[in-house]
């Protein structure tokens, strides 16, 4: 049974702050989008805005990356007021937005590339930072395809790969796996995670996936209705709630009635198929499933 380590987890307690986000607020005429929101973002650490569609998640990440104007509050990232700096701000940055970007008729390469020189990297560091980010994510058999010819999974690893180009020190991340099928999210998860480790991002991601910021975040912000409900790690946040306590896990060879024989667990209430041979169990005894998963 292969374990999943979250990048760099409890190291980035006593880091400063790349991210510092003080009593913002958007409002639209009368209507609030967001409501009074603080929490800050160590260096290194990733971390996870999570609610539901609608809650104000996409409207605080336009907000940090300079897109939106904030109506009240303070935003600063690396240090730089997003209001006050827009220009210094972006340069910290690297920004995926939900809606896929990069354009269909030019090859993985010239994607790449374009993106780099808008930000001046020279040509030097553009051909090195092209080829490395795209052995890292696994593009560069395709690096001369055009993304029209690419699945929506390899769209995005582009996608994400291309908002890295420039070498920024924080990155943003908004709903980067909505869309996809259960294999290629697995996928876009491992790769995130492999680029923090070599890069040593700071990384906010936005989703309304559960299972997506259990397995990748350090903390978690739960937002809804525009206000902040609630700001943990992971796992205190899940001890908050009553009942089952949850499991993954991800075997090496898995046999076709696999799904089957977890649900046989004695404390077992649930089992969701993960993709790649992953599995999210729901378990009233973690201690005992644990031990029982390790026995196989």
């Amino acid at each position: 049974m292969n374990t999943f380590i979250k990048p760099n987890g409890g190291s980035v307690a006593h880091a400063p702050n790349a991210i510092e986000v003080e009593h913002i607020v958007k409002k639209y005429g009368d209507f609030t989008a967001v409501n009074d929101v603080s929490f800050t973002v160590k260096e290194g650490e990733i971390f996870g805005l999570l609610g539901p569609n609608g809650a104000g998640k996409s409207t605080l990440i336009r907000m940090m990356t300079t897109l939106l104007p904030i109506t009240a509050g303070v935003a600063r990232i690396g240090g730089y007021d997003v209001s006050r700096d827009p220009n210094q701000a972006r340069n910290t940055m690297g920004v995926i937005p939900q809606a896929m970007t990069s354009d269909l008729d030019l090859t993985v390469y010239e994607n790449m590339s374009i993106h780099a020189k808008l930000y001046n990297v020279s040509a030097k560091d553009r051909v090195r930072s092209i080829n490395e980010l795209l052995e890292l994510v696994d593009l560069t058999k395709w690096k001369d395809t055009p993304a029209k010819n690419l699945s929506g999974g390899m769209r995005r690893r582009l996608e994400i790969a291309r908002g890295l180009v420039h070498s920024p020190k924080i990155f943003f991340l908004d709903e980067p796996t909505t869309g996809l099928d259960p294999v290629s999210r697995v996928a876009v998860w491992e790769m995130l995670t492999n680029i923090k480790q070599h890069r040593n991002l700071t990384v906010l991601i936005t989703t309304h996936y559960m299972d997506e910021a259990d397995r990748l975040c350090d903390r978690i912000a739960i937002v809804d209705h525009g206000k902040l409900v609630a700001l943990d790690t992971p796992n205190a946040l899940k001890q908050t709630v009553p009942g089952s306590n949850v499991i993954e896990a991800q075997f090496g060879n898995a046999p076709n009635n696999w799904e089957q024989l977890l649900q046989g667990f004695p404390d077992v209430r649930n089992v969701q198929a993960q993709g790649g041979n992953a599995y999210r169990l729901l378990s009233d005894n973690s201690s005992k499933t644990v031990t029982e998963l390790v026995a196989l």
